[in-house]
């Protein structure tokens, strides 16, 4: 197998784990940064190494169609394109085929979209999806899914979650490269039944790892919570869980003692380019006067941000200075990267309790 997945230890459901690699290895739980066409905005490769980043995601829809599948494939491949030498993942491009177009159309062999830079008309289909992206050639593809938004009728979140599980067979049957794991995804809604019944579906399909998908896309963290515990009870212990597009620090620690590794969210990014940052204390809005003087660091606890204070990082937000952002971008990653190394080193310790506890304090 291209991937393997090594608990280490446990702590209830929370697991402290390792992923196993033809390039390396990625301990978890993870958090992994987006880059959505092929950088995480306002950073390169040089930033992922100073904040010891191991996974990297890119965004296969936006890169298949600029600059293109095959431009990528004829320079090397994602690595050699970003000159990134850690890990990769790229989603399957499904979910902003849907977000992003008005007039998608679904149909059981595929989607029919526009593409957002030239509107062409394109066509797409989980075969699609598995060549395109052996050709950007990430460690980590994912299967082509229908992810509804939520709320939406059962019948629409019953039919999404059929279609995925058809395309998983299908992206499975027609995945090639033995040096890039394939991961399916697990759809239905906030229904703990269907979510079991999704998770069983494609538990024995036998992916070498598993997304869970179509979770924070609306609904509460109450509602949340005994979809993804389904979800998990269905799932092999042996293979790592995915739970894609969260960022929260509270859904994150909740979702870790339930035993999910992996996580991926533009949250953190999104909320630094306008001027919010994650801080041991909360989040702070460095656009508020208040900080207009304040001489206090960020956070610091932060080494990206530390050495400056809330009253310049707000001049230079106020000033639509570029840098604002790169710094706020930097100490948003480094807050997460941190937030998962303490959930591992909890399970360790096994006092994830406790951490959990401390953690709901500011942010539950």
């Amino acid at each position: 197998m291209p991937l393997t997945y090594e608990l280490l230890t446990a702590d209830s459901h929370a697991r402290r784990g390792r992923i196993h690699t033809e390039r390396g290895s990625i301990e978890t739980p993870v958090f992994m940064p987006v880059g959505t066409r092929g950088a995480v905005i306002h950073l390169d490769s040089r930033d992922y190494e100073n904040l010891e980043i191991e996974v990297v995601l890119g965004n296969t829809y936006h890169l298949m169609l600029r600059p293109g599948a095959e431009t990528i494939d004829a320079i090397g491949g994602l690595h050699e394109f970003t000159s990134w030498k850690g890990h990769m993942l790229t989603d399957s491009g499904g979910f902003q085929v849907m977000s992003l177009n008005d007039n998608v159309r679904v149909d059981d062999d595929g989607v029919t979209f526009t593409s957002i830079y030239d509107g062409s008309k394109l066509r797409f289909t989980p075969e699609d999806a598995v060549t395109t992206q052996e050709k950007l050639g990430a460690d980590i593809q994912m299967a082509l899914d229908v992810c509804p938004a939520l709320p939406a009728p059962e019948a629409d979140v019953i039919r999404a979650m059929e279609r995925t599980h058809s395309w998983a067979a299908r992206a499975k049957a027609s995945h090639q490269r033995a040096d890039q794991a394939l991961f399916g995804i697990v759809q239905g809604g906030i229904d703990p039944a269907l979510r079991v019944r999704s998770a069983e579906h494609l538990a024995n399909l036998d992916f070498e790892g598993y997304g869970i998908g179509g979770l924070s896309v609306g609904e509460s963290r109450v509602e949340m919570m005994p979809a993804l515990n389904a979800a998990l009870s269905q799932l092999p212990a042996n293979r790592p869980r995915y739970l894609m597009g969260v960022g929260d620090p509270a859904r994150i620690v909740d979702a870790i003692g339930a035993g999910v590794d992996m996580f991926d969210c533009v949250l953190p990014t999104r909320l630094a380019r306008h001027g919010t940052v994650l801080t041991s204390h909360g989040r702070v809005n460095l656009r508020n006067a208040k900080h207009a003087r304040d001489k206090g660091p960020l956070d610091p606890a932060n080494p990206m941000s530390r050495d400056f204070s809330r009253a310049y990082m707000r001049h230079l937000f106020q000033m639509k200075e570029p840098t604002a952002a790169r710094i706020a971008t930097l100490h948003n990653l480094w807050f997460l990267l941190d937030l998962v190394a303490q959930a591992r080193r909890a399970i360790e310790q096994q006092s994830y309790g406790s951490f959990r506890a401390s953690i709901m304090e500011i942010w539950g």
